[in-house]
């Protein structure tokens, strides 16, 4: 998932990717605790890195709308 498409979404939209993630994510790390590790290590690194560019985009948003804030002000 890259950068520019997550862009696309709405900020609800990423929030639900997130909270997606973040129970796959949950769920793959419990599956290697118990030893069954087919492709996940793969998976893992991917939804981690997934994670972080989701809530890159939601920061930035997050700053852009309190500096449209301050201008305002």
């Amino acid at each position: 998932m890259k950068a520019t498409s997550l862009r696309e979404h709405t900020d609800e939209e990423l929030e639900q990717l997130l909270k997606d993630a973040v129970k796959e994510l949950f769920d793959l790390r419990i599956k290697k605790g118990k030893g069954d590790s087919s492709e996940q290590p793969l998976r893992i690194r991917v939804l981690r890195r997934d994670l972080a560019r989701i809530k890159t985009v939601l920061q930035e948003r997050t700053e852009e709308k309190g500096i449209a804030r301050d201008s305002k002000g």
